[in-house]
């Protein structure tokens, strides 16, 4: 096969295979195994790992060091803004090469392939690890970027780190290797639709005396909108070592974020031995085992008013038309920052107040114990996903994960099948049939009347104590964030009218019916 016959080959295998689905299959035949990536610790699905510190404090108490984030506005000038988005340009830059590269070599191997080329004679891979990205890209960046040199060399780092653990993760996803939602191949970046972002692992990262100044490598030094005396003291009295800073834009603000391993003082819960239930909710956005009940702010619905009135109006300006290759007009760029920052405040309100709600309960109690959600299956409600997502029950349960681990206490995990609901916290009848709308749980067996999630609050405390609640066995509770396994028979869910005789509506509790153990 000529050289010509080549190229039109893989130019058709491109138009063909835009999407990458077929690209996956070729790369899975072709035997390629991306060279595994280590954790890092800026995933944002991922709680900060505690490991414990060899060293002790002032007052000689053993430590934990944790990695955790810093993050400030900063209040850039114009030739500093501009710097910014010349970096993250060159990270976009380096991460669409890089890609371009990768799929015009599974591409050409998937056409010699057909033409019956021998394995051994098949054009040879590029490595998807991040040091062989690195290793091309040195050697092209001189043809592909001949402003290199005006940018830092992390601004390409950052788009071949983030195409490496793009490649790698889509690889694990097809062979079942990583948990979660199947994770597409990596797709070109966009320059107006990508969120500028550069992220600087080695020169010159620190904070000024000064606490309202960073300095960063070629950027120089940054003003900040805000102190930062937390970071500082720490830095100052060697409980903090900075590893990474990430100069990022977005709410229509530039932010730099410090990944920070600290060495945290071991904490004791205000209430040692102390066990809570927390059963998260709508309505309440945490209804506790104590009786407390946690109002839901509703940022979303509050301010739903006012993002209308935005919409409309970035609805009548001039637009971006990618198909008559119309750029948008200087009023629609004003008009769709204003709605951006209008979310940008309920995501920030938010996030306050489940930050505020996660630290109370982790200085407080010594056991929480949650629920484990599926909030995808329950977003499948369109009269209530709005809501469900607005209260945020996956990230409560993040940042719980590590912030029970800094105070000393321990976090339990029910399983997603307990009846926590169904239950009766006085006798543990379990229902088989509890109706959403039903908000006051009766129980036919003990006539108790009680609140439908305050119940289900105290099941779930009960089932951290060791109490026989619908059944549940004695419970060990070792460990950080564990999840209950099942053990035993089940109890299944009843359709009406199957149930024996006088038993219509409830099943009684069934000795080891769900014997969850925390391992």
């Amino acid at each position: 096969m000529g050289a010509a016959d080549r190229h039109r080959v893989v130019a058709a295998i491109r138009g063909w295979n835009s999407a990458g689905s077929h690209t996956a299959d070729q790369a899975l035949e072709a035997g390629h195994r991306p060279a595994r990536q280590p954790d890092r610790v800026h995933r944002r699905d991922r709680a900060p790992r505690p490991v414990r510190s060899l060293r002790r404090d002032e007052q000689g108490r053993l430590g934990m060091k944790a990695i955790q984030a810093y993050r400030f506005a900063l209040d850039l000038t114009p030739s500093q803004e501009r710097d910014a988005y010349a970096h993250a340009g060159a990270a976009r830059v380096a991460h669409n090469w890089a890609l371009a590269r990768v799929k015009a070599v599974m591409d050409q191997r998937a056409a010699e392939r057909s033409y019956g080329v021998p394995d051994e004679q098949l054009t040879p891979l590029l490595s998807w690890s991040l040091a062989g990205l690195r290793r091309a890209w040195n050697a092209a960046k001189r043809d592909v970027a001949p402003w290199w040199t005006e940018v830092s060399k992390e601004a390409f780092n950052t788009g071949l780190d983030g195409l490496a653990r793009g490649l790698t993760n889509w690889f694990n996803s097809r062979r079942s290797r990583r948990a979660g939602r199947p994770v597409g191949f990596p797709r070109f970046k966009s320059r107006r639709r990508t969120t500028p972002s550069v992220r600087f692992t080695t020169g010159a990262i620190r904070v000024e005396s000064d606490r309202m100044h960073v300095v960063m490598p070629r950027l120089g030094r940054l003003k900040l909108h805000e102190s930062a005396r937390k970071l500082v003291r720490r830095v100052e009295n060697g409980t903090a070592r900075i590893m990474s800073a990430t100069v990022r834009r977005d709410s229509g603000r530039w932010h730099v974020s410090f990944t920070v391993e600290v060495e945290r003082a071991d904490r004791t819960p205000a209430r040692p031995g102390s066990v809570v239930g927390v059963d998260v909710g709508i309505k309440h956005l945490a209804v506790l085992s104590t009786g407390a009940l946690i109002d839901n702010p509703r940022h979303l619905v509050a301010a739903q008013a006012r993002l209308r009135v935005l919409g409309r109006a970035l609805s009548r300006k001039s637009g971006p038309d990618r198909s008559a290759g119309r750029r948008p007009s200087k009023r629609w760029d004003r008009a769709a920052s204003r709605l951006g920052r209008a979310h940008a405040r309920v995501a920030h309100l938010r996030r306050d107040g489940l930050h505020k709600l996660a630290s109370g309960l982790a200085r407080t109690y010594a056991t929480v114990v949650i629920e484990d959600l599926e909030v995808t299956g329950m977003l499948a409600n369109r009269r209530l996903a709005r809501h469900i997502a607005d209260a945020g029950f996956a990230e409560i349960r993040r940042q719980l994960a590590y912030k029970m681990t800094w105070n000393g206490g321990l976090l339990l995990i029910a399983d997603r099948w307990y009846p926590s609901s169904k239950t009766c916290s006085a006798c543990g009848a379990v229902k088989t049939k509890l109706a959403l709308s039903e908000r006051v749980y009766t129980c036919e067996s003990c006539d108790l009347v009680i609140d439908r999630d305050r119940n289900a609050s105290l099941n779930l405390a009960a089932l951290a104590a060791g109490i026989d609640t619908a059944g549940s066995g004695p419970v060990a509770a070792r460990g950080a964030d564990q999840k209950t396994r099942v053990r035993g028979q089940v109890a299944l869910k009843r359709e009406p009218g199957s149930a024996s005789a006088g038993k219509t509506g409830t099943v009684l509790s069934q000795g080891r019916t769900t014997n969850r153990v925390f391992a």
